[in-house]
């Protein structure tokens, strides 16, 4: 086995009741490495086309890689690889925390849930000891709930547990697998779980990890923190996490609000103001070692919306349920974002389908009869935490929201499709890729759908003139670059995805990465670890294999050009706001982009296929 890997694949079949390890395929392991890469091979080859999502056929991957641990900066963090029943495509989602290294400590690098249990069920890792206990008594009970039972039962606090809500039980489409405070949050993964019988995995080992060449993986991980500890925006993101680019991004017009129909609200200050002067209490590290600590420790205090002390309310929460909604008042939305996590719901997804349903009530679409006596008038801050717990129980109104904006406008016609903004079913972030033409690229492309992670090297490249250090690799330097131009952004795109991608390959946190840290770092940790001599160039590699096997996954389902496409409100004039300019707010020819990135991905411009020649250079058979 290759040094830096625990060595070991744990396959769990829940209508058996049993588990059993495999070997990890070495061959495969060089090309795809491990998180979402290795997770993209193992579902590729293992998830057959057409399955329903949350049917048993489906699996659910959790993957780490060499680097997955808390040594090395952003090593806190495990991926999850499903089919989506979001999207009906490639799934994936990351969390934060100590799971990821326990699992690798535990004696494995990847686990695959395979099958239904015929009861509800919870499985128990133990330094290589595996066992599925009875988990009624789980039923029903919030994520901190199943947490703290999860370990009386076990007598043991040590325990790293994952668990589904609520809203995993009751197959909401945007479930999230929970740890602690922090989420698996995006397409869908909680769902699958759900859809399993599977309510947690509870986890603990003592195992460690040797790297082929200590002294140098030391002096390489040294490298790294340095360049994370003095990179300026380290500082700026501890202090202000997340939420503190709400001012700033209000101003730019990159604030989605009242469902897309402007793109800045002017309220972005006033809500940031108020959170970190009444709800923020400190900042928070997801994981033992964190350089960073962007996470935040928050609380409302008093009031018809009181919350205990928790970990949460990040940018994406609170636009969600600020600003998509025309939600002023700061404590529902910190409360409705607690709900939130503890319920196990997206907060993205759940805030936009929230507004999606407030436009549809402004329309007539849906009259009060429809939404359970409820007013859903826009700003209406007492609906929220009513509409999240009625999401997770599918209560009424909250079953057809249960199921994403695409679905639910597929039921409802009237004209609500054309307000479901969605990108591949999975629902568009806080983000406007109206604000720079690279995001409407990477929103567009992104295998998952339109997600608030793989696309910001778009956004950050274009408005945050950041390079990734990806300069060497072809992409022009940002600082020359017109944020709002169309032209040659679909090359420039290519190549960041590629880069920044490597985060997710390897488990860990990508965040990292828009601070500071290089291909050639992350290669420098990973050759000292395992012994490979691997560069920044063939990481860049890597990714791009990584990226067109996920296509390939994509394909399969029926996926074709037309997916890559934004929802026309996207690309006008916003209805409203500050941001009037043509050149700031209209993306004029998107499918010229499209088609350059295609030219640059070597992929048909017709159906967005990659061709044989692409598949070949990159070995993937």
């Amino acid at each position: 086995m290759v040094n830096g890997y625990a060595g070991k694949l744990l396959r769990v079949f829940l209508d058996e009741k049993k588990a059993k390890e495999e070997n990890l395929n070495l061959d495969d392991l060089r090309k795809y490495i491990g998180g979402a890469g290795y997770g993209a091979k193992l579902l590729y080859d293992e998830v057959k086309e057409g399955i329903d999502p949350i049917s048993p056929k489906n699996k659910l991957i959790f993957a780490t890689s060499p680097l997955t641990m808390n040594a090395i900066p952003g090593g806190g963090s495990i991926e999850l690889c499903f089919k989506s029943p979001l999207t009906n495509g490639w799934g994936e989602s990351r969390c934060g925390g100590d799971f990821g290294p326990e699992v690798r400590k535990a004696g494995y690098d990847f686990i695959i849930i395979e099958g239904k249990a015929d009861q509800p069920v919870y499985l128990i890792i133990n330094d290589g000891k595996v066992s599925i206990k009875p988990a009624d008594h789980l039923k029903g009970k919030t994520v901190t709930e199943k947490i703290e039972k999860i370990k009386n039962d076990l007598s043991d606090s040590d325990f790293k547990v994952m668990c589904i809500g609520p809203g995993g039980e009751n197959l909401v489409k945007y479930a999230t697998v929970m740890f602690g405070g922090r989420a698996a949050g995006r397409c869908g993964a909680g769902a699958v779980m759900g859809s399993k019988n599977l309510l947690a995995i509870a986890v603990k080992g003592t195992n460690k990890i040797t790297p082929a060449k200590p002294e140098e993986f030391k002096k390489a991980v040294r490298v790294a923190m340095k360049v994370v500890k003095e990179n300026p925006n380290t500082a700026a993101f501890k202090e202000r996490g997340t939420i503190g680019d709400m001012p700033g991004i209000d101003v730019e017009g990159d604030f989605p609000t009242k469902n897309w129909q402007s793109n800045s609200w002017g309220k972005g200050d006033e809500i940031y103001n108020y959170f970190s002067h009444n709800n923020l209490i400190k900042n928070n590290m997801c994981y033992r070692g964190c350089p960073v600590a962007c996470g935040r420790i928050v609380q409302v205090k008093n009031g018809p919306y009181k919350t205990p002390v928790h970990e949460g309310a990040e940018y994406e929460s609170m636009a969600a349920f600020t600003a998509f909604v025309l939600n002023e008042n700061v404590d529902a939305a910190v409360n409705s974002t607690y709900w939130c996590n503890e319920y196990g719901i997206d907060t993205i997804s759940a805030g936009a389908s929230i507004a999606f349903a407030m436009e549809c009530y402004e329309k007539g679409i849906l009259n009060q009869n429809d939404v359970d006596g409820l007013d859903l008038t826009w700003g209406n801050a007492e609906v929220l935490p009513i509409l999240v717990k009625k999401i997770a129980l599918r209560d009424g109104i909250g079953s057809l929201l249960a199921d994403g904006v695409k679905q639910a406008a597929q039921k409802l016609g009237n004209g609500s499709e054309e307000f479901a903004i969605h990108g591949k079913g999975l629902e568009a972030p806080a983000h406007d890729p109206r604000s720079g033409k690279a995001l409407a690229i990477t929103y567009g492309t992104a295998n998952r759908g339109m997600c608030h992670i793989h696309p910001l090297e778009g956004m950050a490249y274009d408005s945050g003139k950041k390079d990734f250090g990806m300069m060497k690799y072809g992409v022009p330097d940002p600082l020359t670059v017109d944020r709002w131009e169309e032209k040659g952004k679909g090359k420039i795109v290519k190549i960041l995805q590629d880069g920044l991608i490597v985060p997710d390959i390897l488990s860990t946190c990508k965040f990292l990465m828009y601070i500071g840290l290089t291909l050639d770092n992350y290669a420098e940790m990973l050759s000292a670890i395992t012994n490979w001599d691997i560069d920044g160039k063939e990481l860049l590699k890597i990714g791009e294999r990584v990226i067109n096997l996920q296509r390939l996954f994509n394909i399969r389902e029926g996926f074709t050009h037309k997916d890559d496409l934004l929802p026309e409100r996207m690309r006008g004039l916003p209805k409203f706001g500050d941001y009037k300019d043509e050149k700031k707010c209209v993306i004029k020819d998107y499918e010229g982009m499209l088609n350059e990135y295609y030219e640059a991905r070597e992929w048909d411009k017709q159906t967005g296929k990659p061709l044989p020649e692409k598949l070949h250079d990159l070995d993937i058979t």
